[in-house]
């Protein structure tokens, strides 16, 4: 019989449970709202804007429970093609007439469609799609390996778009690109990266159409200087990202120098003709300017280069990674760039304990800083920027070997905010420290890989006072063992990326443990020699939300744990069974049962026959984007199956 609270809370309105509903800030509580009664379930599906679709079987009977649908994410359903969706826009044809229209109201108001990695989609589906979504103003189509020219041709219909990302699509050429420009001419935010067929002549056309643009990634292309040159006419661009352009020199951002007079953000990092002499000319007309990031691309940074520094007092974010730098520079920096909320020193040569004193003794709004690999770097520099720094919440200090639990305790005291910092390869890390560094209980990032002298007891620290860790890495930390996990899954329910590779003292208990972590979707278990079928089988059967999931190397876990793997774990879109002792059948169950796995890494199975890799493959190969194979199996595979791959659009890596 119902409790009198649950009565009342049932005779709410619908407006005030439509309240109650928005005020639930986790996609875990709005589940658990969900599954409560009919009437939940229903107010969810009144309210609910976004829709990410898990399974691809969902998708036909999903979307029309959701009237008010804004943003439909199909990224892990990437076995989607032009037959899908020709269904599921066909559906509202059957059925009463009222049913016909509640359906079919959700594509009308979609406004974002994310369909990256959709290697079937081709342009009849696009087309369809697009003239039934009117109102669509956002799409990404990143890594869609079949999107070519008349895809782009059959998207540049929808006319009201702001938003397209278009990463790596490879097959789309400038022909594709003039088709969509010419057509949506609103776009606001457009990304090319490694669209390698895409040349100067394309960038021109896009700059003479695209009047509104803000947002521009061309990074990975072959463009010159000439792209620069049209690139500077856009009256509204805002950033620009060209990371990695090899035939982009100084005599192009020269041209930038006198346009884009809105322009807030460059990136030309690891561009290998750039110097400081192009990105003076970038500063001096860009008085502005509030991201810079030169990562890679300076050797040094020079006196002239500094002086114009002086010139961005509204510099929010500089990376200059890689670089040389001399103390006095920190001096300069921290002197005018007092608004500054990141840097990144990473792998800088010439960070000392006084630069980062100069340093912060300026920069006190300090967000976010990557010392990364910056060995000079001791106690003494962390105690300063703790002291001075008090609202950071990002810390990289791979590799930083000087580094000691003095530094941890500096951290601990007066960091309260921190949410993330990045350990890796400290060897003067230990569990005193971690208890001192526990005292900053929002941190949500911890990285400890390769600290051997970190054990249980430093976990049960972490574990017991840092409930919000969302992302662990132990990569290699020997010392940590099963009561170390128990700790952890106690007091880190949140925990969403595991990394213990090579943590060799783990046994099949401490799986069990970690079996309790509801949220887990990534797990990297390489090297757990004591490992085998029994913790694999626990962790399939507690964690349903894992999808990718690395057993390298695991050489004791046998068929039980990955029969149970395939019964469980529905929702792997990744995994690694390289050097794993599984049979022929185990492994047609996994490849066959797990319908959302993109990637599988096969490499080195001794137990499983040629037979059974073509069985395996033939199971997945109408879904599986990326394979990779011991390469003798190249000449003993059958070119049938193999073909049948390539056609997919799988991408077949030979070890």
């Amino acid at each position: 019989m119902p409790s009198r609270s649950s009565k009342d809370i049932l005779s709410f309105t619908e407006d005030l449970l439509i309240r109650v509903y928005e005020k639930l800030g986790s996609e875990s509580d709005r589940k658990s709202w969900r599954c409560v009664c009919r009437e939940f379930l229903r107010v969810d599906s009144l309210t609910r804007n976004h829709l990410r679709v898990l399974r691809v079987e969902f998708l036909q009977s999903l979307p029309g429970k959701y009237p008010r649908l804004q943003s439909l994410d199909l990224s892990v359903c990437p076995c989607i093609d032009d037959g899908t969706f020709s269904l599921l826009l066909n559906r509202h044809g059957s059925g009463s007439e009222s049913g016909s229209l509640s359906w079919f109201s959700w594509a009308r108001g979609l406004k974002r469609l994310t369909l990256s990695r959709a290697a079937g989609l081709g342009f009849m589906g696009l087309e369809a799609l697009v003239h039934a979504c009117p109102a669509l103003e956002s799409v990404d189509v990143s890594y869609c390996c079949g999107f070519g020219d008349r895809e782009a041709a059959a998207l540049s219909n929808a006319a009201r778009l702001r938003v397209l990302k278009m990463d790596k699509c490879l097959n789309v050429s400038d022909v594709g690109l003039a088709k969509i420009v010419v057509r949506c001419g609103k776009l606001e935010r457009l990304s090319l990266k490694w669209c390698m067929e895409i040349s100067d002549l394309g960038v021109d056309l896009l700059c003479k159409k695209c009047l509104d643009l803000k947002f521009l990634d061309i990074s990975y292309l072959k463009v010159t200087n000439e792209s620069l040159r049209t690139i500077a006419t856009l009256q509204k661009l805002e950033v620009l990202a060209m990371v990695g352009c090899p035939l982009v020199d100084d005599v192009g951002l020269q041209f930038l120098e006198n346009g884009c007079p809105l322009l807030q953000g460059i990136d030309v990092s690891r561009c290998e003709c750039v110097s400081s002499s192009g990105l003076i000319s970038v500063i001096k007309g860009h008085g502005s300017l509030r991201e810079l990031n030169a990562s890679y691309s300076l050797s040094e940074l020079c006196t002239t280069f500094l002086h114009c520094i002086k010139d961005l007092k509204h510099l929010e974010m500089i990376r200059i990674d890689g670089s040389r730098i001399a103390e006095p520079s920190f001096s300069v920096i921290s002197n005018y760039c007092k608004s500054l909320v990141e840097i990144g020193l990473c792998k800088c040569v010439g960070v000392t304990n006084m630069g980062i004193l100069q340093l912060t003794t300026g920069c006190v709004n300090l967000r976010v800083l990557n010392l990364s690999c910056c060995g000079s770097i001791t106690d003494a520099a962390i105690s300063a920027i703790a002291e001075s720094c008090r609202n950071l919440v990002c810390l990289k200090l791979e590799s930083c070997n000087m580094i000691t639990e003095k530094s941890l305790y500096q951290l601990g005291s007066f960091c309260s905010v921190l949410e993330e910092i990045d350990l890796t390869d400290c060897c003067g890390v230990n569990d005193k420290g971690l208890e001192y560094l526990s005292r900053c209980s929002g941190l949500q990032y911890l990285k400890l890989g390769i600290c051997t002298n970190v054990s249980d007891k430093g976990l049960f620290s972490i574990g017991s006072n840092c409930p919000k860790i969302h992302e662990l890495d132990l990569y290699r930390c020997s010392g940590i063992g099963d009561e170390g996990l128990g700790a952890v899954s106690m007091g880190c329910k949140n925990l969403k990326k595991l990394n213990l590779s090579y943590c060799n003292e783990i046994t099949d208990r401490g799986m069990e443990y970690i079996s309790c972590l509801e949220e887990l979707s990534d797990l990297e278990m390489r090297g757990l020699e004591k490992v085998t079928g029994t913790g694999l089988a626990a962790i399939a059967a507690g964690c349903k939300r894992l999808a990718d999931l690395d057993l390298k190397h695991c050489v004791k876990v046998n068929d039980s744990g990955f029969w149970a793997l395939a019964c469980y774990s529905k929702n792997l879109r990744q995994i690694n069974l390289s050097y794993c002792a599984i049979s022929d059948m185990a492994l047609c169950l996994v490849m066959g049962n797990l319908t959302r796995l993109q990637d599988a890494k096969l490499v080195h199975l001794s137990n499983v026959s040629v037979d059974g890799f073509e069985l395996a493959l033939r199971a997945c190969s109408f879904r599986i984007k990326k394979v990779k194979l011991f390469a003798p199996l190249r000449f003993l595979l059958s070119s049938e199956i193999l073909e049948n791959l390539h056609a997919r659009g799988c991408k077949i890596r030979w070890d």
